[in-house]
């Protein structure tokens, strides 16, 4: 992947996923909230892009001294190829560029491959949020502390 690409996300980016936001990523959000993250000062989305095409994205929140991990999404024919870590680690930078002190996200209980890839870049399992998913689905508060 040495011709991957992350970038700030901008709106022309977002109309280019648009159309095949539900049939290419997973659809946790619709593509409404996606676009309104877009706009709120409070956050920053990043694409992962191969020869212009949008293969992922990622976003993050920042709060006074810390900040959250809204979403990692790897297209669906484009996974286990090393994006979602790329995009991690970004975001990893982002929260230390922007010198918070700890960096939060919800992961499914079902989602072990997720699960290893935190672990493995030192989030620490620190709880559970009952029915998270849909209202149906658990899912793990992980945390990296800087």
């Amino acid at each position: 992947m040495d011709n991957l690409q992350i970038t700030n996300m901008t709106l022309d980016d977002f109309y280019k996923i648009e159309n095949i936001y539900n049939a290419q990523f997973d659809n946790f959000w619709q593509p409404i909230n996606l676009k309104s993250e877009l706009e709120n000062i409070n956050s920053q989305y990043i694409v992962a892009k191969l020869d212009s095409q949008i293969v992922g994205f990622a976003g993050i929140w920042f709060s006074v001294d810390d900040a959250h991990i809204t979403n990692i999404v790897v297209r669906k024919d484009f996974r286990e190829k090393g994006i979602g870590c790329k995009l991690l680690e970004d975001l990893i930078k982002l929260a230390k560029e922007h010198n918070k002190t700890s960096l939060t996200l919800e992961v499914n209980t079902k989602n072990t491959i997720a699960q290893k890839l935190y672990s493995k870049y030192g989030f620490e399992n620190l709880g559970i949020r009952k029915k998270y998913y849909k209202g149906i689905e658990d899912a793990y508060i992980m945390t990296l502390y800087f």
